[in-house]
């Protein structure tokens, strides 16, 4: 099964993440199908999501794929609908 989720790239006490679509049983920085976006915790609310591929994204869930808790609540929080 193909999962959309959160994959971290950032330094120690400086996150910053990878919206990506994966494989569920894969590791959780390991291997990645597509990088999908960006995710920025420490940014201010506007700018925390960036470079998000919302066109892959509904292709994506259209052939099987499901969305993490996460990254659902972050989409529904920055009012990106899909």
């Amino acid at each position: 099964m193909i999962k959309i989720r959160l994959s971290r790239v950032g330094r120690k006490l400086v996150p910053l993440y990878t919206i990506v679509a994966t494989d569920a049983r894969s590791q959780r920085d390991g291997n990645y199908l597509e990088k999908l976006g960006h995710y920025n915790p420490k940014a201010k609310s506007e700018a925390s999501l960036s470079n998000v591929n919302t066109a892959r994204i509904k292709e994506w869930i259209g052939n099987g794929a499901q969305l993490s808790d996460t990254v659902r609540t972050l989409l529904k929080n920055n009012k990106i609908s899909l």
